[in-house]
């Protein structure tokens, strides 16, 4: 492991802009200083111009490995991701088979640790009959337990009451909520049948999985959380009315309920079903400019704790089939942030919110140990952005398995040229430096329910 010094950034941590060198050593931040002289590095690297900014932390993926290799492994997923800015990742137990045992999650684990670049968690799943089995997970180990109150592949829908009730009373960890009402979505999707058949135009996604869906999902696994006393995250926010469920007016280390975003329902709106179709279907859909405003807004808020991607790919022969036929999800993890910096670049959000909402927010949410932070001591998994390289999303820069991206074409006013993991140089320049595989995340536990 090679010692780096990094020289003349704009560093962005805790709310606050410096300049400074920060030397790493030994995979962690040993020095932070405006002026470092007289150290002696196997690398110097010149950031004049660039900004650092600890990387982004994905608590929401779908890597597709194992079962779906066909649309993309944790290898090539992790690849895109820290050519992305991303050094840590969550990934979610909706793969074939589910990991509904400990066996199959800790399969994922090893998976992982022979051919990750980046850092990575891997949720427990829940379904109906499964608790005793959710109950061994380790919550140092493992960063959450992944309940689905809404469609979902395989036996991983948790729609009955006793199910729910002994997950949110028993559970000590974190718990990671999919919120959408089945029984809405089933009417709704019904009444689009008699209307129109088979043919059902994709513009109808967010009126079959409506706003009225989310919400009544959203509030009830509020509701549970409340009566239990669980630690629940939201995922995947979609509609200004879920906003009204989340508190701003406590510490986020108080909160027991928090929230995340995904920076599709952060760029997109129902206005694009029309020119990309089945590309930026997603569950939950896509919905009103006023929805994309106001979830933006709650970011900002702190209604709203953290941004994630819920990358999610299919190929494009998936995605080209009906509408009915097409699966749900698209790649993002590549251009995340970059998609951030650019709401950045239009004066929409700044650039210490942007760090908060991936990097801070989401280590103290889920009580990642020695990450998240520019801190001397902690684990060196930072990002140089450049403020002044344009970049175009194309076919032959992408690096998702699946060979496609909803940012296709566009050119974004930044670019992430280098990214570091536990203090090795894994993506420089649009190169990604294989022989440096990522660790385990670890975590501190939650107190025991009682």
């Amino acid at each position: 492991m090679s010692s780096i010094l990094i020289k003349n950034a704009r560093v962005v941590n805790e709310d606050i802009q410096l300049n400074a060198d920060v030397f790493i050593n030994k995979g962690r931040i040993e020095r932070i200083d405006p002026v470092l002289s007289n150290i002696s590095a196997d690398r110097e690297i010149d950031a004049s111009g660039k900004f650092l900014l600890p990387g982004m932390i994905d608590d929401q993926v779908h890597f597709r490995e194992p079962g779906l290799t066909h649309k993309a492994t944790i290898a090539s997923e992790s690849r895109a991701a820290v050519a992305g800015g991303i050094t840590s990742f969550m990934e979610m137990p909706n793969t074939i088979p589910n990991a509904l045992t400990q066996e199959l999650l800790e399969d994922k684990y090893r998976i992982a640790a022979a051919s990750s670049p980046a850092n990575y968690s891997f949720y427990m799943g829940a379904s109906n009959d499964n608790l005793e089995e959710v109950l061994k997970t380790n919550p140092e180990t493992v960063c959450g337990v992944k309940v689905f109150m809404g469609s979902s592949t395989g036996n991983m829908l948790v729609d009955e009451e006793s199910a729910l009730e002994g997950i949110f009373s028993q559970v000590p960890l974190l718990i990671a909520t999919h919120c959408e009402d089945e029984r809405t979505i089933r009417r709704n999707l019904e009444s689009y049948r008699e209307k129109f058949g088979d043919d059902i135009p994709v513009t109808a996604h967010p009126l079959i999985r409506s706003a009225e869906a989310c919400y009544l999902s959203s509030s009830r696994a509020v509701e549970l959380a409340k009566k239990h006393g669980t630690r629940l995250h939201i995922l995947h926010i979609s509609t200004a009315k879920e906003t009204e469920l989340f508190d701003n007016s406590i510490p986020l280390k108080d909160k027991k309920i928090t929230a995340e975003a995904c920076v599709h329902h952060l760029w997109f709106d129902d206005t694009r079903y029309e020119e990309l179709g089945n590309l930026i279907k997603w569950n939950p859909a896509i919905k009103r400019p006023a929805d994309r405003k106001a979830i933006l807004e709650a970011v900002i808020s702190d209604k709203i704790d953290v941004i994630a991607t819920d990358h999610a790919p299919h190929t494009l022969e998936e995605k080209s089939q009906p509408y009915l036929k097409a699966p749900s999800g698209g790649p993002l993890v590549q251009h995340a942030l970059p998609a951030l910096l650019e709401l950045y670049c239009q004066h929409k959000i700044s650039l210490e919110t942007i760090v908060r909402k991936t990097a801070h927010n989401v280590a103290d949410c889920f009580r990642i140990k020695e990450r998240g932070y520019i801190r001397e001591g902690y684990m060196a998994d930072l990002v140089l952005v450049d403020p002044s390289q344009p970049h175009t999303a194309k076919k032959d820069n992408l690096l998702y398995k699946c060979g496609w991206s909803p940012f296709e074409g566009y050119r974004f006013s930044t670019a992430i040229t280098h990214t570091f993991v536990n203090g090795n140089l894994v993506y420089e320049n649009g190169t990604v430096h294989e022989g440096n595989n990522g660790h385990r995340l670890e975590f501190t536990s939650l107190e025991k329910k009682s």
